[in-house]
């Protein structure tokens, strides 16, 4: 169990470092943000199956990661509309 709890720990890391090193492609990083979640969750549910408790947090923590997911989605198909692509370089406030 030791193994598998720092298996995990190590993805949560190298997810965090793959999130902070692609900063061009929205895409790339929603990706990255979901590997993130997904880790995290895991991370929760062997945390539950330790303690041997009821799973609540997690199932609401997969709830508010899925609403995260489609949101990013949303933005990702409206930017991708409105500027052409999904580089984060060519986003401008100024019309």
């Amino acid at each position: 169990m030791t193994y598998l709890l720092a298996g995990v720990l190590v993805c949560v890391i190298l997810g965090v470092l793959s999130f902070g090193s692609v900063l061009k492609h929205l895409l790339s990083m929603l990706l990255s943000l979901e590997f993130l979640v997904l880790m995290i969750f895991l991370l929760i549910v062997l945390h539950f199956y330790i303690l041997s408790e009821g799973t609540y947090v997690a199932i609401i923590f997969l709830i508010f990661s899925v609403c995260e997911g489609a949101l990013g989605l949303t933005m990702l198909v409206s930017m991708a509309r409105s500027f052409g692509g999904d580089y984060i370089s060519s986003l401008s406030l100024a019309a």
